[in-house]
């Protein structure tokens, strides 16, 4: 498990506008501890964001 100083520096390395963004790149999806990822595009709060529709 990371820290949250961890967890900050990772998450903030890498910034997209949304989940769109990340999808318009190829990005998706984006799991916790990878760039760019954030809790806020994480809906079910599994540790995956961006995931794709179902």
């Amino acid at each position: 498990m990371m820290s949250p100083a961890e967890r900050a520096a990772i998450e903030g390395s890498v910034t997209y506008s949304g989940c769109d963004e990340v999808r318009a790149l190829g990005r998706a999806p984006i799991h916790e501890g990878e760039p760019g990822y954030r809790v806020t595009m994480d809906g079910d709060a599994d540790g995956v964001a961006c995931e794709p529709w179902r």
